[in-house]
């Protein structure tokens, strides 16, 4: 039998908000990859609940991560719980983020690490935190022109729904980016006109963050697409191509 890329690859999910139920739905996705593909895995969640936006208890794990996954919303962690999470980053290591990781940071203003607010969405992952069409809305995704071919959308059908509510995040990501799928907006409560904002958005690109670290970042996320084997899929195929170019490099 064939060894699976993910054999031996140390793999920490993170779940740090408390909008889209990620405490329940990352363990899920982690006890797959660790069940089907072999990977050690490790979950860390606020503690003592999501809603605790200060601690997250065991970022000192990140140490020996081979890819971190990430799904924030803003936090206030402590400098000693942030500075694992920077280290990391700034290693050029391999990041998955999902969703709300856009605006991962909401520290006060004077805080030393309120810069990371905008600077994490932006430089990290591609997108800052802009704005969305609406909770009653949702959102029909289809695969770029000219990412047909990509590793990550591989099995994927040409369209699906989802239940999220679409992001604003043009004129996001930056040059350099790989967009992969786009998502328009159905039934939005906030038209285009309104926000001046078109009603097609990029929701998933790879790109090398600022620090040479390969990112596959989705502003999909919603729990009910976490049962959808389509979603699955998507994960599933990004958490295997980030490994495999970082073992390129």
């Amino acid at each position: 039998m064939m060894k699976d890329s993910l054999t031996g690859k140390h793999i920490v999910f993170i779940a740090g908000e408390d909008e889209y139920l990620s405490e329940i739905t990352l363990p899920q996705v982690a006890k797959e990859i660790s069940d089907g593909h072999g990977a050690r895995v490790t979950v860390l969640t606020a503690s003592p609940e999501p809603k605790e936006t200060a601690n997250l208890p065991g970022m000192e794990k990140l140490a020996s991560a081979d890819l971190i996954v990430l799904y924030l919303r803003f936090r206030e962690l402590p400098e000693e719980q942030f500075r694992p999470l920077l280290a990391y980053v700034q290693s050029g290591k391999p990041i998955l983020g999902f969703r709300t990781s856009t605006h991962s940071f909401r520290y006060p203003e004077g805080h030393p690490l309120e810069e990371w607010n905008s600077r994490f969405g932006i430089e990290v992952l591609g997108a800052p935190w802009i704005r969305h069409y609406g909770h009653s809305s949702s959102t029909d995704v289809s695969i770029c022109r000219g990412a047909e071919h990509h590793p990550i959308v591989e099995g994927l059908p040409s369209s699906f729904h989802v239940r999220s509510w679409l992001y604003h995040v043009l004129p996001y990501p930056p040059e350099g980016a790989q967009l992969l799928l786009n998502g328009h907006t159905v039934d939005p409560e906030l038209k285009e006109q309104t926000i001046n904002a078109p009603r097609i958005q990029p929701v998933a690109w790879t790109r090398r963050n600022a620090w040479g670290g390969n990112v596959f970042m989705t502003t999909l996320g919603h729990p009910e697409e976490f049962t959808m084997p389509e979603f699955r899929r998507l994960i599933n195929n990004a958490i295997h191509w980030l490994l495999k170019e970082d073992e390129g490099r």
